[in-house]
């Protein structure tokens, strides 16, 4: 049987799989959720001390990288590995975040085993959903310094777990600013610095702020990697699509796959549009109808929602120091969109755009309501026109 007859056969199993996913995570109750917390509070410190997460998985990855050169995968060692050493963390960021990447990598890799997945794309599962775990769990640490602030000795071990979990993300950073010619990597290096900074001087706004430059910087990287033109999946899956139906498929599944790292925080502000890019991805969806301006739109749409009512909150909070921390949040994300809005405005309106932003920030800190309220409301005026242009 050829490879891509078996890759195009093993979309539907693919589908079938992850419409399982879909299905167990919406029949969740709670009360499971409530005890896989427990659980994972419990055993997190003793899973993070016993395995050295980037070194396994680099073996599983370059186990599963054998597909690419057509020679055999052996699944067993990859499921052991798994489950060794990964699907406890995996299992505490899925009752953390209610989620179900566990369920996802596992019947990704017995489909591979099996035959019924091709082992390529079992590798981009793999690799892809086993990122959105480790950017979870930096999110998890972030929230843990937050908790046990004031005990220098347990926030510093939970901020170097961050970066070790950083680390293993720190590639495919580097693959993107390799792409845009960004400088993702030095601004996450300045997140890190920023926080240390902050710990040092019992900053905790500091800390705070530093913790948003690193989490959004990340979600830019995986919007560059999956939404963004000229070198986003869309645009790959797109392009192959009317060359090499099989490789456009695995296109797609690596565009899905780093989508699920933006996907719950997307629908959250941008219902529709997190949708409509969803629906693109998805394997049961034909490659050649895959729109990568329509899916580039949807993204600047959506990340333009979410500033809007990062802003909004800033205004409700004004006074406090959340109100600067969203003020913040608003300013990352029309940066994660920064080239977007430079093609839709011009490079003249993002310069005016991105000066009231990091003027707002000072403005919040200062706690000076009136000149808050005037700048929020040109800042949420660009937004709303960027919005109607981006249709």
């Amino acid at each position: 049987m050829s490879i891509k007859f078996k890759l195009l056969a093993a979309m539907a199993a693919l589908s079938l799989v992850l419409g399982a996913c879909g299905k167990a995570e919406e029949t969740a109750s709670k009360p499971k959720v409530e005890n896989k917390e427990k659980s994972a509070e419990k055993k997190e410190t003793e899973v993070k001390e016993k395995v050295a997460y980037a070194d396994v998985f680099t073996e599983a990855t370059t186990e599963l990288e054998k597909a690419k050169e057509g020679k055999e995968v052996d699944f067993d060692k990859v499921t052991d590995l798994y489950n060794k050493n990964f699907k406890e963390l995996v299992q505490q960021r899925d009752a953390e975040f209610e989620d179900t990447i566990d369920e996802k990598i596992t019947a990704a890799l017995s489909a591979g085993k099996d035959g019924s997945m091709d082992k390529v794309v079992v590798k981009q599962l793999f690799d892809k959903l086993m990122q959105k775990v480790f950017y979870t769990s930096i999110k998890h640490d972030f929230t843990e310094v937050t908790e046990k602030w004031g005990n220098t000795e347990e926030v510093n071990a939970e901020l170097e777990e961050a970066k070790n979990y950083y680390a293993i993300l720190k590639t495919t950073v580097e693959k993107r600013d390799a792409a845009y010619g960004t400088t993702l990597v030095s601004v996450i290096d300045g997140g890190f610095s920023e926080i240390e900074t902050a710990v040092k001087n019992n900053d905790q706004l500091g800390f705070n702020l530093g913790k948003q430059v690193v989490d959004k910087t990340l979600m830019k990287t995986f919007y560059l990697a999956t939404g963004a033109l000229p070198n986003g999946y869309a645009t790959k899956a797109a392009a192959e699509a009317g060359k090499d139906a099989a490789l456009a498929k695995v296109e797609q599944a690596e565009g899905w796959a780093f989508y699920q790292s933006l996907s719950s925080y997307l629908s959250k502000h941008a219902a529709d549009e997190t949708a409509f890019i969803e629906k693109q991805f998805n394997l049961e969806s034909d490659v050649k109808a895959v729109d990568p301006a329509a899916v580039n739109k949807a993204f600047v749409r959506g990340f333009a929602k979410i500033a809007i009512d990062e802003y909004g909150e800033s205004k409700e909070l004004f006074g406090e120091d959340k109100a600067v921390i969203t003020g913040l949040e608003g300013a990352l994300f029309i940066d994660i969109i920064g080239e977007d809005i430079k093609t839709l405005l011009g490079e003249d309106a993002y310069k005016t755009l991105t000066e009231k932003a990091q003027k707002y920030v000072e403005t919040a800190k200062a706690k000076d309501k009136a000149a808050g309220e005037a700048q929020l409301n040109e800042l949420i005026s660009t937004l709303n026109t960027i919005v109607e242009k981006a249709k």
